[in-house]
């Protein structure tokens, strides 16, 4: 029987642990294998990061990860590197099941993070950190963006958001929205639209990214009148929404009309006593490295409260 197991080893999840681990909880993290991207999260798949505080270097994160790992594993948190294929939350102990093994827990925290979606063009595997990236606000002031045309794609308010971050860095931000009308509040349309930096391209879609080791360039489509356009673009940012890695709760967790795990008001509890989640999983609006640390570390101390039965 386990005290508390955590589900998810990126930000959220190996910040709880370190937290959890000094307060002599042990905890389990099982930290995924394939479902949901990779071990570690998000970041280990993003190349330069500027903007976690305590490396005014930068650093990859890959090695943030590691070094986030490495401190938890310091602490006493042991790791399964399984993924997770459903749980049990209706009765005490919870049931985990993994694709190895059963395991019973007191108390569990979900840091399983979003997985943003994609566009699925033909050179995106290629080119993805290479100039193709989904959070303008992560990567988009990094050295190679800065004086540079930049594209994003997408017609909500994230998109409206992310264009107008990326002018303090472009020469030109280009809005590529495949419809002829954003979905976006008023308000950002108005921000967007009057912005002298950007230029909005109606009714189209991106079909391919152009460049070898990195982006050089987007090929365009106009949906009404078919024509294919090649335009030279140094960043291409999606925003097209996320996808919270919530399958294998089956439900059993209450969340909202996207998906996100609904937690109570200034608290990372679920739906279920015991149950908390921590991270991109339960946040749609920052998801960032340093926003998800601070929320595992909020699940962390109040599975330690709750275990104590305060």
């Amino acid at each position: 029987m386990e005290k508390v197991v955590v589900i998810g080893s990126g930000p959220a999840g190996l910040t709880a642990c370190i937290y959890l681990s000094r307060a002599m909880l042990s905890p389990l993290c099982i930290e995924g294998f394939i479902a949901g991207g990779v071990a570690g999260g998000q970041l280990m798949t993003t190349t330069e990061i500027e903007n976690f505080p305590g490396f005014p270097e930068g650093i990859t994160g890959p090695e943030l990860m590691m070094k986030i790992k490495a401190q938890a594993e310091k602490y006493g948190t042991r790791f399964l590197s399984e993924d997770v294929v459903k749980v049990n939350l209706k009765e005490k102990p919870f049931k985990i099941e993994s694709s190895g093994r059963v395991i019973e827990a007191e108390s569990l925290i979900i840091a399983t993070g979003a997985t943003a979606k994609k566009l699925n063009l033909p050179s995106e595997a290629k080119l993805w950190n290479k100039g193709i990236s989904a959070c303008a606000v992560c990567d988009g002031g990094l050295p190679f963006f800065r004086n540079q045309v930049l594209a994003v794609v997408g017609g909500g308010d994230t998109a409206m958001e992310e264009a107008l971050y990326l002018t303090h860095f472009a020469s030109e931000v280009l809005l590529i929205h495949r419809r002829d009308a954003f979905r976006a509040s008023k308000a950002m349309q108005q921000k967007v639209t009057t912005h002298p930096k950007i230029k909005i391209l109606w009714d189209s879609v991106v079909e391919d990214a152009l460049g070898e080791n990195f982006l050089e360039g987007i090929k365009v489509k106009n949906l009404k009148t078919g024509k294919l356009e090649e335009i030279k673009v140094r960043g291409l940012f999606y925003a097209i929404g996320h996808k919270p890695n919530v399958d294998f709760l089956d439900g059993q967790v209450e969340v909202d009309s996207e998906g996100y795990i609904i937690t109570k008001p200034d608290s990372s509890q679920t739906s279920i006593e015991g149950v908390f989640a921590c991270g991109d999983v339960k946040d749609k609006k920052f998801r960032q490295a340093i926003t998800a640390a601070g929320s595992g570390c909020i699940a962390a101390l109040e599975c330690e409260r709750f275990l104590q039965g305060s």
